[in-house]
């Protein structure tokens, strides 16, 4: 009962290819590829640039005087 066979699924598949049709089942398709393709190189362009920011700052020189707390 709790899980499907493969015969249900392929009965939902040919329903789903019955309503929908193989036209407007490869736009969602090719939608969802260009979409996932535009998230990686997203995040591919993200890591780019925190790199380059984390290279420039480890360049930087930090200059600080340490100062004794005065005691009241």
């Amino acid at each position: 009962m709790g899980s499907f066979s493969i015969w249900h699924w392929l009965i939902v598949l040919v329903i789903v290819l019955l309503v929908f049709g193989t036209k407007k089942l490869r736009n969602i398709g090719e939608d969802l590829g260009g979409a996932v393709k535009g998230f990686k190189q997203g995040m591919k362009d993200g890591s780019d640039t925190a790199e380059a920011d984390r290279a420039q700052l480890s360049k930087q020189t930090i200059d600080a005087q340490v100062r004794e707390k005065d005691k009241a």
